[in-house]
């Protein structure tokens, strides 16, 4: 199965979205199952995992109904407030809904870097290990240390790094940043249970990027966790700001065009079907 494991819906009308206002240019409107679906049919994509783009509960429980009525959706990575008391009373009824396939905090946006971390967040991850949830981390570089404690400290949570956790790509193959990124990488990469998305690279890298600017961040990615621990997704609609959906998938048609037809069908699905145990017509149940 074909699977685009990381792509967006919002309806500016319908939830809250601090990040999102006119300065946004074309991803300032609503975004929804209409306008991703030719996208998907060009390029053969069976399923996708649809993923919060809002710090509410509000537009999680949207998404799960958007999914129950798309046929291509195949599960959702939702938002919980992790640290609040009741936070795991409210993964288990979100969790009643088989849809729900993962929790994605909000992280980039976070002052403290180790928020993830603090006493107060702990009984919320107990749930999302308890429940059989992924874990969807989206950190800016700087958090990336974090990332690698918890999934040392949570060996049986299953993480998954967005955007192979944003590296600084516009500033080329000498980003002053890139031996710590590098050393994350590695560092997560011994983690049992953990993966990385490809996935938001040419929106670090800026509206001018060719396949030569990813290649060495693709190949980075790669080499420390195989194909059956990486997984392809559009970031669609924000990709529309870098290129849009055909040009990426392009590129990373001939990003992995070195691996085998095995390897390539793990990036670009069975990885992602195996993580987040999607099926082929209707989610299991929990």
């Amino acid at each position: 199965m074909a699977v685009d494991a990381h792509q967006h819906f919002w309806s500016l009308g319908r939830c809250r979205y601090d990040w999102l206002d006119a300065s946004a240019g074309v991803l300032f409107a609503d975004h929804g199952p209409k306008d991703l679906a030719p996208h998907l049919a060009e390029f053969g994509i069976d399923a996708t995992v649809l993923v919060q783009a809002s710090d509410t509960v509000d537009e999680t429980r949207w998404l799960l109904e958007l999914a129950a009525a798309t046929d291509f959706v195949r599960g959702v990575v939702g938002w919980v407030p992790l640290d609040a008391p009741d936070a795991g009373q409210i993964l288990r009824e979100l969790a009643r809904d088989p849809w729900l396939v993962g929790v994605r905090p909000m992280l980039q946006g976070l002052d403290d870097a180790r928020w993830i971390l603090r006493d107060a967040v702990a009984p919320g991850l107990d749930a999302v290990e308890e429940l059989g949830l992924v874990f969807d981390a989206l950190v800016r570089p700087a958090q990336l240390a974090s990332v690698v404690e918890l999934a040392h400290r949570r060996p049986d949570l299953a993480l998954v790094l967005d955007h192979a956790g944003k590296p600084d790509v516009a500033a080329g193959w000498g980003w002053s940043g890139r031996a710590a990124w590098e050393s994350a990488l590695d560092e997560l990469a011994r983690a049992p249970r953990t993966a990385v998305k490809l996935s938001g690279l040419v929106n670090e890298a800026g509206p001018d990027w060719t396949v030569a600017d990813l290649h060495p961040w693709v190949q980075a990615v790669l080499s420390r966790f195989g194909p059956k621990r990486v997984l392809w997704g559009s970031d669609w609609p924000v990709c529309r700001t870098a290129g849009g959906y055909a040009r990426w998938r392009a590129a990373s048609d001939e990003l992995l065009s070195d691996l085998d037809a095995d390897e390539r069908a793990a990036v670009l699905g069975g990885t992602a079907e195996c993580l987040y145990a999607l099926a082929g017509d209707a989610p299991p149940l929990r």
